[in-house]
Order: C-alpha cells, then sequence, then structure tokens
C-alpha cells in the first residue's frame, strides 16, 4: 500500500482513498457518541451550519471545540461524552481541525475518519477494500501533529504488517504537545481522562466512514 501522509493545506487535490486522522480529539469523540448510540454524525463546515442545522432539527444533538456555548449542546471532550445517552440520535460536530480535515477531502471515494481507538477495525477495512494508495490527512497543528502523524503510521502499516506492535506509537501520541495541553487543562471543555480515553487503542470494533449525504458530510460506523 502506498500512504502518503499529509496536512489538511497540503491537499492540492481530492485523494481516491483518505483516512482523516484527529486523535485528541474530535474522531475519538465521534467513536464515544457512536457507543453512545447515536445514528449518525453531520460533519458542519461552520459553527454557524451547526447552529443552523440544531435550529431546523432541534431534537439532533450539536457539540463544537472549547467552552460550552449557547445553542450548543455538549463539548469535543470523551471523557464529558461518554455519559451522554444519545439513543438514535444524529449529533453536529464542528471542531478546529478534525471535521475541517474531513470536509477537504469529502470529494475522495473513501473517506475514513480516525483515532487509535479505532485503529484497527480502520486497518482492517483499507485491507478489506485491498487500497492499493492511501492519503492520511494529519488534521492537528496544521498537520504537524505528533499524535495524529503517529496514529496514520501504526494504521498505515497495520493495513500491511497485521503484527505491528502499537507500543512505539501510542508513546508519542502520550508525549505530544496536544497531551500535555489536556493533561495541564489548557484547553478549555475538558476532563481529566480525555488523554487516557484518546490513547485507548481499539476501544471499539468498527470504522468511521464519512460519505457525502443531501450536500452534508455525514459520519457513520461500519463494521
Amino acid at each position: 500500500m502506498d500512504a502518503r501522509f499529509l496536512g489538511t493545506a497540503e491537499l492540492a487535490e481530492a485523494p481516491s482513498v483518505a483516512v482523516v486522522v484527529d486523535v485528541m480529539r474530535a474522531y475519538t469523540v465521534a467513536a464515544w457518541a457512536f457507543a453512545q448510540r447515536a445514528e449518525k454524525i453531520v460533519l458542519a463546515e461552520s459553527l454557524d451550519e451547526a447552529l443552523a442545522l440544531k435550529a431546523r432539527h432541534p431534537d439532533w444533538v450539536a457539540l463544537k471545540d472549547g467552552a460550552p456555548a449557547p445553542g450548543f449542546d455538549a463539548v469535543n471532550s470523551p471523557g464529558l461524552l461518554r455519559s451522554v445517552d444519545l439513543g438514535g440520535r444524529t449529533v453536529v460536530q464542528k471542531t478546529t481541525a478534525g471535521t475541517v480535515g474531513a470536509l477537504a477531502v469529502k470529494e475522495a471515494s473513501l473517506v475514513l475518519c480516525a483515532g487509535f481507538v479505532v485503529a484497527e477495525a480502520t486497518a482492517r477495512l483499507l485491507r478489506t477494500r485491498e487500497c492499493d494508495s492511501v492519503t492520511f490527512v494529519v488534521t492537528g497543528e496544521d498537520g504537524q501533529a505528533d499524535e495524529d502523524l503517529a496514529c496514520a503510521q501504526y494504521i498505515a502499516r497495520r493495513a500491511t504488517e497485521a503484527e505491528t506492535d502499537a507500543a512505539e506509537f501510542l508513546r508519542r501520541a502520550g508525549e505530544s504537545r496536544a497531551a500535555a495541553e489536556l493533561a495541564e487543562g489548557g484547553r478549555q471543555g475538558a476532563h481529566p481522562d480525555d488523554v487516557a480515553l484518546c490513547l485507548e487503542l481499539d476501544r471499539f470494533p468498527f470504522a468511521m466512514v464519512a460519505t457525502l449525504e443531501d450536500s452534508l458530510m455525514v459520519l457513520r460506523p461500519a463494521l
């Protein structure tokens, strides 16, 4: 498998297959939302779009980065979301990096969104689809986030080498700037367990596939 690792801004054209990685915290949160029985997640272009979707669908759950804000029901924290029952509901998610990366590759034939919590399921889907060329989108810190790059490299390796050990990749993620900021309380809308939850390898058995549905980018779990 030919794997490329690019930041969102480096994407010159839509790849055929894209894996969008945001470990801390967008796609860890998304996985937890599905674990809490959300039906689907709509990836919003902007905060205004998220609020507009919420206004049209009052039963939807609007979620954003940072501190709580009027009109939003939740923040982008797995530690906070894990106790919320989302049974059958639609979540609207807007984050600084993760959702931006997915929307940047919305024309790709296959878009997967990932973190460590769904790493093996993501690698397995790439193997099943026999993907020859995959672009991994490293979303955090303008493509420099080591937790996202480590996760992307691990998934790429697992897609071709089933015996790959995750320890070194998880160590890099745990020592990343994002992990330090979360651990030190440097980000609003966080929970003390967020870093540990983001580093739980293969917590969930599903991959997450994003597709265009009526002009909206919609994320769903795929076993």
